[in-house]
């Protein structure tokens, strides 16, 4: 039984990401509206009602904006750990008590088993996700300001890597934002870079060579072509060829990726 995975949306203006099987589909942060996300998942040719439980990395507003919305209209239960309920509350409208899940730590959800793992990020306890499913390792790995070694080996022996790359250093400090929100996308607790992603991935991919999937791109600070030409060359200089060993894309922020086969 394959596993689809597709990135509805990513980026300052939401994130989302839809995986699933034959029995059960889950969404990882609904950060566009209620409607926007059934019509990205319709791009996809899947129904909004296939949603079984939406995973709240973080209550950031570009993660959460249609979270409560889908949960009321299609009776979704909503995956969050203590701390991010509580920053996230008030923005998401009434939830039905049932449909309010606290995780600690792993848990299953159908065939998927769900690892939670915290991230450098300035919200209240932001995670990444890791997500078995029977052979399969599918890693999320976005809003985080550096790669500490933990996460890292999280992510080592995955089959598929969704991470961050959001920023060109050079573009975000010569562009027009404010210095306080420079500051914060190259503070620790901010974002990942093109250098930094490039950095990391060596050392994530291994023998195994994932598929890798880029993601959050800045639309002010970044270009699809940057980012990849930046990881391409460290990632030849360490001996991995583009196309031939592993593969490289791109999610987007005005519409879903290709749904994914893995497995």
């Amino acid at each position: 039984m394959k596993l689809e995975v597709s990135v509805l949306a990513s980026g300052s203006s939401g994130n989302s990401i839809f995986i699933g099987d034959k029995k059960n589909s889950i969404l990882i942060d609904a950060g566009l509206s209620g409607k926007k996300i059934e019509e990205r998942l319709k791009m996809i040719d899947r129904d909004p009602t296939c949603i079984d439980a939406i995973l709240v990395t973080h209550e950031h507003s570009d993660h959460i904006k249609g979270v409560g919305v889908l949960s009321r209209r299609f009776d979704i239960p909503v995956y969050a750990n203590e701390l991010t309920w509580q920053g996230a509350i008030s923005n998401l409208g009434k939830i039905s008590e049932a449909n309010c899940k606290i995780f600690k730590d792993s848990f299953m959800f159908g065939k998927f088993g769900i690892e939670p793992f915290s991230i450098p990020h300035d919200a209240n306890d932001p995670v990444g996700f890791i997500v078995n499913h029977r052979n399969n390792k599918i890693s999320i790995a976005t809003d985080m300001g550096f790669m500490p070694d933990d996460v890292k080996n999280k992510l080592k022996r995955s089959d598929f890597i969704i991470i961050e790359s959001n920023h060109d250093l050079e573009m975000l400090m010569n562009g027009s934002y404010p210095w306080s929100l420079k500051n914060r996308i190259k503070g620790k607790k901010g974002h990942l870079s093109n250098d930094d992603t490039a950095a990391a991935l060596p050392e994530l991919i291994g023998d195994n060579c994932p598929s890798i999937l880029l993601a959050h791109l800045s639309k002010d600070n970044n270009i699809p072509d940057l980012a990849y030409i930046t990881i391409k060359n460290i990632l030849e200089k360490e001996g991995f060829r583009l196309e031939k060993d592993l593969e490289m894309g791109f999610a987007y922020r005005d519409r879903p990726t290709q749904l994914y086969k893995i497995g």
